[in-house]
């Protein structure tokens, strides 16, 4: 059994997550995208899909960005 690194439960089907050089452990999808997926820039949902970013910034859709001023990016359809 491994401690989850965000809620602390000891859990028996914890899993690893290896990423940019580190390794995460977790109980839950939940608790990994709590502490792994990105947060949009604008209406701080966080980021499970693809996402979009400009200059630096992360935003959940194309909506978001285009109301921080980012025109140019636009979803895929």
């Amino acid at each position: 059994m491994a401690e989850c690194e965000v809620c602390g439960n000891d859990y028996e089907l914890s899993f690893e997550v290896h990423a940019a050089g580190a390794v995460h452990t977790f109980d839950s999808i939940e608790c990994a995208a709590q502490r792994m997926a990105p947060i949009c820039d604008n209406c701080q949902c966080r980021i499970l899909g693809h996402g979009l970013q400009a200059d630096g910034a992360f935003f959940c859709c194309a909506h978001c960005a285009r109301l921080q001023g980012k025109a140019q990016l636009v979803d895929h359809g």
